[in-house]
């Protein structure tokens, strides 16, 4: 009795755990969402077919999510998703040890959604196998996220730049274990909003293509906030010109008029940093500079069809020397609240 009464009261604290800045959860947890289940033909004789295929099942291609709502939440889920090579634990803090975004979003009122896309981390359960390379590309992604050009770090870099925090940044790349399906992503992602409720996709680099067609999707978006997206989509006769950028050639994707139509009744928001220019000797900085030129091409669309579309690229407000992981360096908090702040200028909060 003794045992049962301990672990009841454990179980208490951990729905009514206090941060040590006050905040209360009144539940967390993890589940998942969306994915298929192969059937295998057959009948599975576990006495002796244990290792057979005969009738076999494979839950597979699924999200994995973890969640967190705090005590007088608002009426407003955050969902967060990862770019590649990413998973959920980029939103959760930093290299250098600090607060993430969910904390600070979670201190601010929203339920937070946090997600390993299918075939990623905890979500790693694949119907579609992939080869994982072990060979060594992390200098590349140093370039590629515009950290610097390795040894050196970019001027006025706001990166932690100590032994520690660039070991504990690569640590957090994960491979994935099956092939990039963005309708896969996509399929997971409508259904995690249907889990949530309504409320504000939040996006990364890759993650940012499947996330137009969930907000497209699912009438439980209320906005986007796109960090950095690597695309987006235009209507098949409205596309940009492709550039070949020396490092991969940034386009559009193409999407239908009415899934174009729909996206835009939802307000949006597009985050750039610093370091992007599409006329460097650096592929790095003209890939980015490249998908900048076409978010101004996509927010003038929008608005020209009667949407809420803008872009924010933080040198342009005073915001300077962030790469492309702006939500985890030192300067992460500000840029947090002009999120916040344009969530609050359309009732979102």
């Amino acid at each position: 009795m003794k045992k049962v009464l301990s672990l009841l009261l454990i179980s208490l604290i951990a729905i009514s755990f206090a941060f040590s800045d006050g905040l209360r959860l009144e539940d967390q947890g993890y589940f998942s969402a969306g994915g298929i289940v192969v059937e295998n033909d057959g009948v599975f004789d576990p006495v002796n077919g244990q290792y057979s295929q005969e009738g076999q099942l494979l839950h597979a291609d699924h999200a994995n999510v973890f969640y967190q709502i705090p005590e007088d939440a608002n009426s407003h889920a955050m969902v967060f998703l990862h770019g590649f090579g990413q998973s959920r634990m980029g939103w959760m803090s930093t290299p250098d040890g600090r607060d993430g975004w969910n904390d600070y979003f979670l201190n601010k009122g929203y339920s937070t959604y946090l997600v390993d896309q299918p075939r990623r981390r905890e979500a790693g359960q694949t119907s579609k196998a992939a080869s994982i390379s072990t060979d060594p590309q992390e200098l590349a992604w140093f370039t590629q996220f515009r950290m610097g050009r390795w040894p050196n770090f970019n001027e006025g870099s706001q990166f932690p730049q100590d032994e520690e925090s660039i070991n504990q940044f690569f640590r957090q790349m994960t491979p994935d274990t099956g092939d990039i399906d963005f309708a896969v992503i996509s399929d997971a992602l409508i259904d995690v909003f249907e889990k949530s409720g309504p409320g504000i996709l939040l996006t990364h680099s890759q993650g940012g293509y499947p996330g137009w067609t969930v907000a497209a999707n699912s009438e439980n978006v209320e906005a986007v906030i796109a960090i950095e997206p690597g695309g987006y989509p235009f209507p098949e006769d409205k596309m940009p010109e492709p550039v070949d950028t020396g490092y991969y050639t940034v386009s559009g994707t193409p999407m239908s008029d009415e899934e174009f139509a729909r996206l835009i009744e939802k307000p949006i928001i597009i985050y750039y940093g610093d370091y992007v220019d599409s006329d460097s000797d650096l592929p790095a900085e003209r890939f980015w500079g490249a998908g900048l030129n076409n978010a101004y091409a996509f927010r003038d669309l929008v608005n020209e069809m009667g949407g809420d579309c803008t872009v924010v690229y933080l040198p342009d407000i005073g915001i300077t020397g962030n790469s492309h992981f702006l939500f985890q360096e030192k300067n992460n908090m500000e840029i947090a609240d002009t999120v916040y702040s344009w969530l609050s200028e359309h009732g979102l909060n």
